[in-house]
């Protein structure tokens, strides 16, 4: 029930408007102040190698994202300094113009668990949670925004893609 009041309801698609904005605004000023600011996930990354998440019992909780850090991201830091910052900003102003928005928040997500299995708490919780709602929501949470026309003619055009295909797999 409430699902379908997220998916179908015009009065949700405006509370979601709101919410989509609020995200997008914090993903957007978050990447542009480290496209501008000389962003270096170096220090980072050695801080959530150094200092991981531990359970109760003292140990790691996870260790494969530590693990991952350490073999990879540490070493290609280079590559992470630009992709965060882009990658915050490109999904606050997918947010905030309603465009592609479930991929941006599910980029938006992906980035606030990393953070979170990194051992930064901060807002991320309250993102994940609105997130979790704009997700389930899907085209609803983009009907006030650029989805509303885009999302239709990426359906025509994937639907005609499926026809050609679909023929040539029938001709000789």
């Amino acid at each position: 029930m409430f699902n379908k009041f997220l998916r179908e309801n015009k009065v949700a698609a405006y509370i979601l408007t709101v919410l989509r904005l609020y995200l997008g605004y914090e993903w957007l000023m978050a990447g542009f102040h480290k496209i501008t600011g000389g962003f270096d996930a170096t220090g980072f990354l050695k801080g959530a190698i150094a200092n991981p998440v531990k359970g109760p019992d003292g140990g790691m909780v996870y260790a494969t994202f530590v693990g991952f850090l350490k073999h990879f991201a540490l070493p290609n830091a280079h590559i992470f300094n630009v992709l965060v910052p882009w990658g915050e900003f490109l999904v606050g102003l997918g947010l905030i113009l309603g465009c592609l928005t479930t991929a941006a928040i599910f980029f938006g997500l992906v980035m606030n668990f990393a953070y979170v299995m990194a051992g930064t708490v901060s807002t991320n919780p309250l993102d994940i949670l609105l997130g979790v709602f704009i997700l389930a929501a899907g085209l609803n949470a983009g009907r006030v925004g650029l989805d509303r026309w885009l999302i239709p003619d990426i359906r025509k055009y994937a639907a005609m893609g499926k026809k050609e295909n679909h023929a040539d797999k029938h001709t000789i």
